[in-house]
């Protein structure tokens, strides 16, 4: 297993300095946003994508996922995270969201990314059922399927509070009808933990689903709030056992955006924090050397 950091904890620095900021802390990877002002792919251009190969490529960085699931740049006034969302009654805020995940896609294939993450369909709205949500998550969703299929990528869903996918029996029910291996889980253990599934019970039942991993803690109340690992209740002990019980050796990423005024701090508190959960016995990581 590996640790790496995601960018949107650093919206408030370029990519290039995020990139830098986050290897000197030890990092050997980082999460990259598909957003402003990191890497939205509608304006970014070729060169501008190699001059982010070359400065990862400087400091010694892997990316260890796209994240396409933010949309600060379209500005949508019901927030800013969820929307537009792939289940919205508006086709054309579908669209938005569609045609993103694609270029997302273009976007990890061009600067040598494995997949990218994506909202778990969206709020459903009151005049939806949650079946007659997931359809049209399903509709909006097969072509950018086609087109992970043909780029080599994948598409990692995340379940999120209060969205359609929500819990993994949902996820299950949503992906058991989508025949490809171009679809995959981001377990992201706060949000498991904020509607009341333990991370470390799940873990070896979504093993073969699970290709990334979210980590951040959660208070004791299971409000969805991200704190570094160490303030909240989740069980890192147990949850980092039992990931490394399945004999996953992927990216463990840090997503600590609620930090965006003490990034560089909460970055290097959750890797103390996690490195010294990673030393007990049985659990293998692999770790930066520090600059």
């Amino acid at each position: 297993m590996k640790l790496a950091f995601s960018s949107n904890a650093y919206m408030q620095f370029s990519i290039e300095e995020t990139i830098r900021r986050i290897a000197n802390l030890g990092y050997q990877g980082i999460e990259v946003l598909a957003d402003v002002p990191h890497a939205w792919p509608a304006g970014l251009l070729p060169e501008r994508r190699e001059e982010i190969r070359q400065c990862l490529d400087k400091h010694g960085l892997t990316i260890s996922n796209i994240n396409a699931f933010m949309m600060n740049a379209v500005g949508d006034p019901r927030q800013p995270y969820w929307h537009p969302g792939w289940t919205d009654p508006y086709p054309h805020y579908r669209a938005i969201r569609r045609e993103h995940t694609k270029r997302s896609l273009q976007l990890a294939h061009d600067l040598g990314a494995p997949h990218i993450t994506t909202s778990p369909g969206g709020l459903v709205a009151p005049e939806q059922t949650w079946q007659e949500a997931a359809d049209i998550f399903y509709e909006e969703l097969m072509p950018c399927v086609e087109l992970a299929e043909q780029l080599g990528q994948k598409i990692l869903i995340e379940p999120e509070p209060e969205l359609l996918i929500e819990r993994f029996d949902q996820y299950l029910e949503f992906v058991g009808r989508i025949d490809s291996p171009a679809i995959g889980l981001n377990f992201d253990i706060g949000h498991a933990y904020c509607v009341g599934e333990d991370p470390q019970d799940w873990v070896a039942k979504m093993a073969e689903h699970t290709v990334h991993y979210h980590l951040e803690d959660i208070a004791t109340s299971r409000v969805h709030a991200h704190l570094i690992p160490g303030h909240g209740g989740i069980d890192f002990a147990a949850t980092l056992k039992a990931i490394s019980a399945t004999n996953y050796d992927g990216w463990l990423t840090v997503e600590l955006y609620p930090y965006i005024d003490t990034p560089d701090e909460a970055a290097r508190e959750a890797k103390e924090f996690l490195t010294q959960a990673l030393s007990t016995p049985g659990i293998s990581i692999r770790t930066a050397q520090q600059p």
